[in-house]
Order: structure tokens, then sequence, then C-alpha cells
């Protein structure tokens, strides 16, 4: 949906095609009240679309569905595209999975449609538009017993919290990171400077690839002292900064402004490229950072579409046995700055992460770390001097 403002946000439509109002209360609320993402209300959309079709299907209100969630998420398990989508024909609640058949859909996944539904729910009730008992069917009151220590009350008290009732257990997965070699096969097969600058943006800054598409030129600050800009941060960096007017549609995903350090190998590629745009008389007078310069409307900014397209023409280039997507880089940013000895708040606030839990992912160490901490530790006769 683009309103008369050009902001947008994502909402769901029935068989007739018209606006489903509880889902769209909620989505607005999403995107404008907690100004969340457009990807955000995208993602939320379409997971509350299958709740709501598999309602319909099963012959069933979206209320009376919240009664049998158990039943949806056996339905998601199981109902692949054919059975799931708007375009299935036939009765697409009846689901026959035989043994070994394999799930359509992971736990993590599941577990995401689930968060969606959960505060669909919580909005309806909290705008008088569903009964208040539905929210003790998606939540049960638990204790924080089970809270690590730093997360429990300071004085020693028990507290109270609420609990998703519904919820399946997620197999403890590595992140999927790019490895190494694949991040340098990848910048040997761009074929421009600024292409390279992508990459290592990507790679070595942790940047989404919205916020690098969303990268002004004034937001970049190459420069040992920066005073002279306005800006107190010492040395090379650049900031990331949120902004609705971005005419390619790039979203910077956290709502606060983050600074970024900048090592020398992303310095030397921003030098470059400069020297590559100087050279189209249409590039020089945008702001954006990065612009199309070889080939469609020259001079525009990039839309965050064509980040994609370019990984994987370039991981074809480079042999790779698969494309390597831009969230890997992300992830091999991440990855890289704990093995170098980085504490989680420092990959939080590099990568930008709301929630300090996000970036607990990246702090598991690698099994050299493993052995070397083990090598690390003094034997019984050391700490004791024994024999010394």
């Amino acid at each position: 949906m683009r309103l008369p403002s050009g902001q947008r946000y994502w909402t769901v439509l029935d068989e007739d095609l018209q606006v489903v109002a509880v889902a769209d209360d909620f989505l607005r609320q999403q995107r404008f009240g907690r100004d969340g993402a457009e990807s955000t209300t995208k993602a939320y959309a379409h997971a509350i679309a299958l709740f709501l079709r598999w309602c319909a299907r099963t012959g069933r209100s979206w209320q009376a569905g919240i009664e049998h969630m158990a039943l949806f998420m056996t339905w998601l398990a199981h109902a692949g595209p054919d059975t799931s989508s708007a375009e299935a024909s036939g009765s697409g609640g009846v689901v026959f999975a035989g043994p070994g058949a394999a799930p359509a859909r992971s736990p993590s996944r599941i577990n995401a449609i689930l968060t969606a539904v959960r505060g669909l729910v919580v909005h309806a009730v909290a705008a008088g538009q569903a009964s208040a008992g539905l929210v003790s069917l998606l939540y049960e009151v638990a204790d924080d017993r089970d809270l690590p220590e730093a997360a429990r009350d300071a004085e020693g008290r028990m507290a109270w919290r609420l609990r998703a009732r519904h919820r399946l257990r997620e197999p403890e997965t590595t992140v999927d990171r790019a490895s190494d070699a694949e991040i340098v096969a990848l910048l040997r097969a761009c074929r421009s400077a600024r292409d390279r600058l992508i990459v290592l943006l990507m790679a070595r800054a942790g940047l989404r690839r919205g916020e690098v598409c969303g990268l002004r030129r004034s937001d970049v600050h190459l420069l040992m002292d920066s005073r002279a800009l306005g800006c107190e941060v010492t040395r090379s960096h650049l900031h990331v900064v949120r902004r609705e007017d971005n005419p390619n549609g790039a979203w910077a995903k956290s709502r606060r402004q983050r600074t970024v350090p900048l090592d020398f190998l992303v310095v030397q590629a921003f030098d470059t490229y400069e020297f590559e745009r100087m050279k189209v008389p249409a590039a020089r007078g945008s702001d954006f950072v990065l612009v199309n310069i070889f080939r469609g409307q020259i001079g525009v900014p990039m839309r965050p579409d064509a980040v994609g397209e370019l990984m994987a023409a370039a991981s074809r280039r480079a042999g790779l046995d698969g494309p390597v997507r831009a969230h890997q880089l992300r992830h091999a940013a991440g990855s890289n700055i704990a093995d170098a000895g980085a504490g989680i708040d420092v990959v939080a606030e590099v990568l930008g992460h709301a929630a300090v839990s996000s970036s607990s992912v990246y702090v598991h160490p690698d099994p050299s770390r493993l052995r070397a901490a083990v090598d690390a530790v003094p034997s019984p006769r050391e700490q004791t001097g024994v024999g010394q």
C-alpha cells in the first residue's frame, strides 16, 4: 500500500481482493506506530495471510483459529506451496503427509509465522476488535527462574513474564556466513571498483544491502579528523542513517543512527571507486554513494535488488557452487569481528542490532579458539607450584 505521502507498507487482501481490516490495522501500527521497516510488514503480511487462508479453508473464523493453533502448526509443517498458496485448488486445509515426508517449513520459519499471528491477536485485543480471552490462549504466565542471572531482578525477587504457549524447538545452527575464500573469490570476480566497494561494505563493515544503497556521500567521512565536517568521530568511518525519502527504496532497518568504523581496505576501495565514478559525468551530481555507471539510467542511485543481481553474477564468474547472498557477507563481518576477540556489545553496535541477544550467534568460538583456550589453562603442577 502506498500512502499519499509516499510511504509504503504491506497489507492482506481476502479472496475478493478486499483489505482485511484487522490485519491492515495491525500492519499499519507496525509500520507507522512503531516505526517498523516496510520489509517487516511484508514478512508479517505473508505470515498473517497464511493463517487467515488456513482459517478460511478449514471453515473457521480467525478468532476460532486461535483456539486450534496446534493444528495450524501441523498444517504449516506439512502444507507445501501446492496446498498453502493462494492459487491452490481444492481443499487446502487437508494435508496428507506420509512417513518420512520432508517438512514443508523449518521450525524457525513456523516460529516466525506464529510471532506475526500473536502480534495480530494482541493488537486486535488492545484495539477492542477481539475478546481478551484470546491472549491467554497464546501466552502463559511464567517466572524468571529459567532466565540467565543477568536478566533477573536485581534484588533477587522472582519476576513474572508472558511466555508463548506455541513454539517449536529450533535446532542449534551455525551462522550462514560467507567464507573468507568466497569473499576473496567474489572480489576477484568483480568487474568494477564500485562492485568491489559494495562487497567490502557488507563483508568488512557489516552493512545490509539496503544500508549500502542508502548511503549518501555526506554519510562517509574518510578524514583522520572530521571536526571540520561537524562530526566528532575520529578516523575513517561512515554513518548509517535511516531515511524515508530514498528514491531507490533503500531502507536502513534500525531506527537508531549508528557509526561504523572503516578499515584501510574499505577506504582504498572508496578512493578507487571515486576515480571510476568521476569519469561518468551523469554520476557526478548525485549525493548517493552508489549510482548506476554502466547500465540502466546512468547516475541514478542503485536499487537494493541490483546488489543481489550483482552478487549472483559475481558468484557465477567466480565458479562458486552457489550464489553468495548479501546477508552472508554481513554474517561474515559479524563472525570475523567476534573471532578477533570483540565482545558481543561491539558486534551488536557495528551491525546495528537493536538487542544484544541478536548478536549472540556470532560469539560461538570456532574449534581453533576452543583448542587454544584449553591449551592455555595451566596444569595442576603449574597452578600449585609443585616441582618448581
